[in-house]
C-alpha cells in the first residue's frame, strides 16, 4: 500500500461499522446455525461481539495473526497464536458449523492461513477487496483493492496512531 491511501480513503464511523456488522449477521443468519464464531484478531474482534450477540452464539475463540506490521505495509503472515482445541473439537471435520469473522478481507492472505486450519468453516466479513474475495463466502460491501479503510477504532477527529507508537 502507498501513501496514495489518502486519495482513495473509505473512512468508517462506529454507527456505520455496526450497521454493515448487523447487516453481516443478517446475511448470516440463513447460512447457520453455528456451533461457534473464531475471530481473527484484531480486526475481526469488533464484528464478531455484533454477529454473536444477534445470532445468540456463546462460544467465541480467536486466531492472532500479524500481517500489518506498521499500518501500511502488509508483511510475513505470523500466527501469534492458534485457534483452542475445545473449539476445534466443538465443530465438524475442518471446521464445519464454524463461523470465522473479521473485518475485512484485503489481499486475502490472513484468510488463506486460516482457511488451511478450518476448511470447512464459513468465512465472513463486513468489507471485501477483489484479491480477498474469493476466499470468503459472506461479505457486505465491496471497496477496490487501492481503497484504504480507515477503521473507526483508527480515528479521533483525524488519524489516532496507537498510543505505543508514541511513547518515547
Amino acid at each position: 500500500m502507498t501513501d496514495d491511501r489518502q486519495n482513495k480513503a473509505f473512512p468508517v464511523s462506529w454507527d456505520q461499522f455496526h450497521r454493515d456488522a448487523r447487516a453481516l449477521a443478517w446475511r448470516l443468519a440463513g447460512a447457520g446455525p453455528f456451533e461457534g464464531i473464531v475471530c481473527i484478531t484484531r480486526g475481526g474482534l469488533v464484528p464478531a461481539a455484533i454477529v454473536a450477540r444477534e445470532l445468540g452464539v456463546r462460544l467465541i475463540e480467536t486466531v492472532c495473526i500479524a500481517s500489518y506490521h506498521d499500518y501500511t505495509k502488509q508483511g510475513e503472515m505470523q500466527v501469534l497464536k492458534p485457534i483452542a482445541d475445545v473449539v476445534t473439537a466443538a465443530a465438524g471435520e475442518g471446521g464445519r458449523g464454524l463461523l470465522v469473522i473479521d473485518d475485512l478481507v484485503d489481499t486475502g492472505k490472513t484468510a488463506r492461513v486460516v482457511r488451511e486450519m478450518l476448511p470447512s468453516a464459513h468465512f465472513a466479513t463486513v468489507y471485501a477487496k477483489p484479491l480477498g474475495r474469493p476466499l470468503i463466502d459472506t461479505f457486505i460491501t465491496e471497496v477496490s483493492q487501492d481503497t484504504w479503510i480507515y477503521f473507526p477504532w483508527d480515528m479521533g477527529l483525524s488519524f489516532q496512531p496507537p498510543i505505543r507508537d508514541g511513547v518515547a
